[in-house]
């Protein structure tokens, strides 16, 4: 009789990213524990929302090319698509994320019972936005674990929330207050997500709450005093154990060096160019644009910069030129010394380019990880979802970065910006900073080696699943 080999399920959000960050943790736990299968589960968006220019596109197409090179090289990895269904509004991506999931728990339920009848199902972990899918795990009664590819900073504060939600009535943005939690700077209510967010992270943070486990991509040298508090049991209220096996960053298909960026970075001198880019949904309006340009050329410093703009009204179907969204003249003025692409560049190959000397960044998690690893200094510019709480934690407890204040209606003017590029690139602070983020990468490496507390917290969560 064939024995029934032990397996685990990691079932992905929605888009590119999540998809790619949950291909990387499965490759992470195979390369330390390969007696292991793994099935990775993903949705795929309604017909009439599967478009390339979508902020979160990864389009039918580009997911099949994607995912056969993935089994091609590691094979002990299946992919099963959750089947595509139709919903009656175009939702944005994060909706549809949360609507299709729950859409869609009659398809999972069947399929983890197909799983069960042919493994030994040890676990299924969950992308954090597929929380509602948890439901369906605990009927099944099957081990169920979140993936947070956040920080364990924010991940506090999230589980704060639920505390303050319990007690009072009023919404996040009416309380005015600051947040304190363990090993975490004070967060006023103001550097929360938007309440529409806010809720959607609440009832995230509940079902994490009542889960076996939460999977962070962090280690103790990124973020080692609230670490060290949820290890302690010092956060207030029910806590999920924590196991910080970061930093595991997203190796996203690589589409070569179209627009040129990395030959240009081969001719300039050594950290001397600052890099912008604002991940995937991170669009400006004209204005703001400009704002930027005037501040690149204010700062006098090398520069390579991405970008996307917001659809105004009056727009025609095409996209308008880099003249006409920035200053004129301002391309043929700085071409000795910057770069300007549209919409896409190699972030991780330009991260890691000797060149490159500070990063303008939106806050993604990812990209703030990806910095780190590659010992770049940041500035702070969020503009989303968590990504007010990421620069808080960067800026004030991570200190591998300086933070750039918008107006009241956050267009963040060419002073400020160009004022806080020359001090990243060219000042004591911004040396410090280089010193400081160059130790926290050594350190972090040495965290995804063997004996590293990443590696112990994996294996620690491996023990645990056989043990289900």
């Amino acid at each position: 009789m064939t024995m029934k080999k032990d397996s685990i399920v990691l079932y992905s959000a929605l888009g590119r990213g999540h998809l790619v960050s949950m291909v990387e943790l499965g490759k992470l736990i195979l390369s330390h524990h390969p007696s292991l299968s793994i099935t990775i589960l993903f949705l795929t968006p309604p017909p009439n929302q599967d478009t390339p220019t979508s902020p979160t596109a990864f389009t039918c197409a580009a997911t099949a090319k994607y995912i056969a090179a993935v089994t091609a090289a590691t094979p002990s990895i299946t992919f099963h698509r959750i089947p595509q269904i139709s919903l009656p509004t175009v939702l944005h991506p994060h909706a549809l994320n949360f609507e299709l999931c729950r859409a869609t728990t009659h398809h999972l339920r069947r399929i983890l019972d197909s799983i069960s009848h042919s493994s030994n199902l040890r676990a299924v972990v969950l992308d954090f936005m597929n929380h509602s899918a948890a439901r369906v795990t605990h009927t099944l009664q099957i081990p169920t674990y979140f993936y947070y590819t956040s920080g364990a900073s924010t991940l506090a504060i999230l589980l704060k929330q639920i505390i303050i939600h319990e007690s009072t009535t009023m919404s996040f943005k009416d309380l005015n207050m600051h947040i304190t939690v363990p090993g975490v700077p004070k967060v006023h209510t103001d550097d929360l997500p938007d309440q529409g967010s806010c809720e959607a992270f609440i009832d995230i943070a509940r079902c994490m709450r009542e889960s076996c486990g939460v999977i962070v991509n962090t280690c103790d040298a990124i973020e080692g005093r609230v670490i060290e508090a949820f290890n302690e049991g010092l956060m207030e209220g029910p806590t999920p154990p924590v196991f910080c096996i970061g930093p595991v960053i997203s190796s996203a298909p690589c589409r070569g060096d179209d627009n040129g960026c990395l030959s240009w970075l081969d001719s300039q001198p050594s950290q001397s160019v600052v890099f912008l880019s604002f991940g995937s949904m991170g669009r400006f309006s004209r204005t703001q644009l400009r704002e930027i340009a005037v501040g690149l050329e204010k700062s006098e410093q090398r520069f390579l910069w991405v970008v996307r703009s917001e659809f105004e009204e009056g727009d025609s179907g095409e996209p308008p030129s880099l003249e006409e969204l920035l200053p004129e003249g301002f391309l043929e003025r700085t071409k000795e010394k910057g770069m300007v692409v549209r919409d896409w560049a190699p972030q991780a190959a330009i991260l890691s380019h000797d060149s490159v000397g500070g990063f303008v960044t939106h806050c993604g998690w990812n990209s703030v990880l990806e910095a780190v690893c590659e010992g770049v200094p940041m500035l702070a510019w969020p503009l989303y979802a968590e990504q007010k709480l990421n620069k808080v934690v960067l800026v004030e407890e991570m200190k591998v970065g300086l933070g750039v204040q918008g107006n009241k209606d956050g267009l963040v003017s060419s002073t400020e910006l160009g004022s806080r590029v020359k001090e990243l690139m060219d000042s004591d602070k911004g040396k410090e900073i280089r010193q400081k983020i160059f130790k926290m990468k050594i350190s972090a490496s040495e965290a995804m080696g063997e004996g590293g507390s990443s590696i112990i917290a994996l294996n620690r969560l491996v023990e645990l699943w056989r043990e289900h």
